[in-house]
């Protein structure tokens, strides 16, 4: 039985290490990355799963982001990255982590969730195409997804994705 639990400043370089393992090399080098630059992830939200000897399973992360609109400016989380480590992989883990963290991100009043990824993958937790949102390039527009956490949070939003802060 894995727990999850909020990451703390502890866990940091052990998920970074889990993030290698499971991503390609260079993926630093993404565009959602340069949103992450000096910005802390959400505190609560970003996840760690361990077993009982306290090994790493899995690790979700959530970073606050802005929609810049032409005349308004949304608030947003950017979810990811998510990974679970290759010894675990098929046993919902990565499932768990997104459901558990989504829930709690809702709790804490966050409107809407985005995230840059596979579509078939992450409709199954209700995100869908996010048509006039865009990422900085080069970002496929077709894997730009979002989840309302309220009714109709993403109503109206459209406009470039910017750094927290920015």
């Amino acid at each position: 039985m894995l727990e999850l639990r909020a990451e703390q400043s502890e866990d940091r370089w052990e998920v970074e290490a889990l993030y290698d393992l499971c991503f390609a090399p260079g993926r630093e080098a993404l565009s959602s990355y340069r949103l992450r630059d000096d910005v802390p992830p959400v505190t609560g939200l970003s996840q760690v799963a361990r077993d009982p000897d306290g090994i790493l399973g899995g690790a979700i992360r959530f970073w606050p982001v802005h929609i810049n609109g032409a005349h308004d400016r949304w608030d947003a989380l950017l979810l990811g990255p998510v990974a679970v480590h290759p010894t675990r992989q098929g046993e919902g883990l990565g499932g768990s982590l997104i459901r558990d963290s989504l829930a709690q991100a809702q709790d804490s009043g966050w409107a809407r969730v985005m995230l840059v990824g596979d579509a078939p993958y992450y409709q199954r937790f209700g995100f869908e195409r996010l048509n006039g949102v865009e990422m900085p390039p080069p970002t496929n527009p077709d894997r730009v997804l979002g989840l309302d956490l309220r009714p109709d949070g993403w109503k109206g939003v459209s406009g470039q994705v910017i750094r927290w802060g920015s």
